[in-house]
Formats: C-alpha cells, structure tokens, sequence
C-alpha cells in the first residue's frame, strides 16, 4: 500500500476551499500524514510593460503576499486547529509551476485540490490549474468537486 505521509493542498482562499477540507483531513488521518498549505500570489510584473511603475507593482506583490500569508494562517487555525502539525506557505509566481517546485521541494506524496469546472471562455482565459498539475505532476493528484464532495467541512 502506498503511504502519502505528505500531502498538499494547495489553496486559492476563495469558497471552495473549506469545501475540501474534510477531503484532506480524512486522508491525513488515514495515513498519518502531514499537512502541507499552499497558496501562490500571482506575480504583475506584465503590468510594467504598459507604463506601470515598477516599484508600485513591487508594493502591490508584497502587500498581496503579506495579506495572503495573514489570510492562510487564519485559513490554517479555522479549519486545520486539530493538525498542529500543519505547515502554511505563500509563494508568488506562476501557479502550476509554484505548486509542482513545491511539492518536489517538500517531497510530497499527494496533491490534493479542487476543481472549479471553468467552461468555455473562461477556461481559455484562465486555463485549469487542477488540469495542468494532474498532468504535470509525478505524484499522484486527487481532484475533488468542492460542492459534490457530500462531505460536509
């Protein structure tokens, strides 16, 4: 039987994500595993290319970051209090390739994320980021539907 001793969940803090904790909770329980949070800031620094300051895209990151890192912890005490052992990281950059450095940084055994079920121009826009770390990743990948989970948080 494979033993995931580490398992990722990356998170966006928006509503999906208290829909998948007790996803990940369940499964850390099963195999006694620590839990990893994730969240990825994404960078602007396409925004200096059309005459924005670099120094103010600069504040603009970190006070994005600083925020995120104060919203993760909140994140992490509201549903992971039961888990002392729960580790909360914000990193910037892209986020499919943030969530793969990490997990192999981290040598996780499991990613475990929600979809969004984008659809038409949206997806294009946005793309899937469960879509593209399910192929990407060397690691198995569960993906959950936040809201047809029957699980509730």
């Amino acid at each position: 039987m494979i033993a995931f001793k580490r398992i990722l969940f990356p998170v966006d803090l928006s509503e999906t994500s208290p829909q998948l904790v007790s996803c990940v909770t369940i499964m850390a329980e099963k195999f006694d595993a620590q839990i990893h949070l994730l969240f990825v800031a994404r960078v602007f620094e396409y925004f200096t290319s059309i005459y924005v300051p670099h120094p103010t895209v600069d504040r603009f990151e970190r006070d994005v970051v600083a925020g995120a890192t104060q919203r993760l912890e909140e994140f992490r005490q509201e549903f992971f209090k039961d888990y002392p052992a729960t580790r909360a990281q914000v990193v910037s950059g892209d986020i499919c390739e943030q969530i793969l450095n990490y997990a192999q940084s981290e040598n996780i055994d499991l990613i475990i994320m929600g979809t969004h079920g984008r659809k038409g121009i949206d997806k294009i826009v946005f793309g899937s980021v469960a879509e593209r770390i399910s192929k990407s990743a060397v690691i198995p990948v569960l993906l959950v539907k936040p809201f047809k989970t029957g699980v509730t948080p």
